[in-house]
């Protein structure tokens, strides 16, 4: 039997997803379309790929044995390209990755170490960047990818997509000051010393960008360049500290709270470039790395468990 490399990663995207509305989406197809397509695997594979429910769509094991080969072939086929594109894209031209400190403390490192395990012979150049700045870079084909804030995505030219939350909360040591409370203001918080990153840090820039005129003055025991510290020493009860969810463990020692001002809400999005380059399987490939460092590992399957789909998407597929 030949597998089609379209049709493979549509069903990867679907099973990843959980839905098949979702991964028609991921390859900018009909629901029609990519429902029949998968119909046309499962007939020429002649065994019941998806077992489809109300909210959605989970592999059978048939299914996630094609998933986790799909993915290899997938992975293959892009290194294949890229090393005969090798031959037309210079050696010193990487692609160029812009992200915000909260995105390189967790998700872009994750990214590039499966990544470039992955695909040896393409290099990747990394900026920390804040989302202004990234957008007006992506816009102007100065860089391939992005991860950017959804609050500073006004350039409407830009292909987004979400890649979850990364709303901010206030952590402190576990039984201290934050212990029985769901969530604080940002006034409360400020009744208390702060650990946080340097000043130049882009997440407390962003933070500082947000606060109203009278805010009140914080009192910072120590500041630190990165994320991880900050998490530390919170725990240690040296302080408080505001940070992105995202950027503790939820096994670690601390007490969380909400931080109940609208801006800490946010969300991570991945914008492409608007350079030439930006259809390039290089670069769907290290989208598609970015995509995965966001969801969960799980050590027995190669594939997050699938999410929820749209109700009545059963008849669909």
């Amino acid at each position: 039997m030949r597998y089609d490399l379209d049709d493979l990663r549509l069903f990867l995207h679907t099973v990843t997803e959980g839905s098949i509305t979702a991964g028609a989406a991921r390859l900018r197809l009909s629901l029609p379309s990519a429902s029949a397509r998968i119909r046309a695997l499962e007939h020429h594979a002649g065994v019941t790929l998806l077992v489809r429910g109300r909210r959605g769509v989970r592999p059978t094991p048939a299914g996630a044995t094609l998933a986790r080969h799909a993915r290899e072939v997938l992975d293959r086929a892009a290194l294949l390209e890229s090393a005969v594109g090798s031959y037309v894209r210079p050696d010193t031209a990487p692609l160029r990755l812009l992200a915000g400190g909260s995105a390189m403390h967790h998700l872009v490192p994750r990214a590039l170490a499966s990544f470039l395990s992955v695909h040896p012979h393409i290099d990747v150049a990394v900026s920390e960047s804040r989302t202004s700045l990234t957008v007006r870079r992506l816009a102007a084909g100065e860089a391939d990818l992005g991860v950017i804030l959804n609050d500073g995505a006004h350039d409407d030219e830009l292909r987004t997509e979400s890649l979850g939350d990364d709303s901010l909360v206030v952590i402190g040591q576990r039984g201290g000051t934050l212990s029985g409370r769901t969530a604080v203001s940002y006034e409360e918080v400020a009744e208390h010393p702060l650990v946080g990153l340097n000043a130049e840090s882009s997440l407390r820039l962003w933070i500082e960008a947000r606060l109203a005129e009278h805010a009140p003055a914080v009192r910072y025991r120590t500041t630190v360049a990165g994320p991880g510290v900050v998490v530390e020493l919170a725990a240690a009860g040296v302080g408080l500290a505001i940070v992105p969810r995202r950027t503790f463990d939820p096994d670690q020692p601390l007490d969380v709270c909400e931080l109940s001002e609208p801006w800490a809400s946010r969300e991570h999005l991945l914008a492409w470039g608007a350079g030439p380059v930006a259809d390039s399987a290089a670069i769907a490939a290290l989208a598609d790395h970015i995509r995965r460092a966001t969801r969960p590992r799980h050590p027995h399957s190669p594939e997050p468990p699938p999410g929820p789909g749209t109700a009545g998407e059963a008849e669909a597929g």
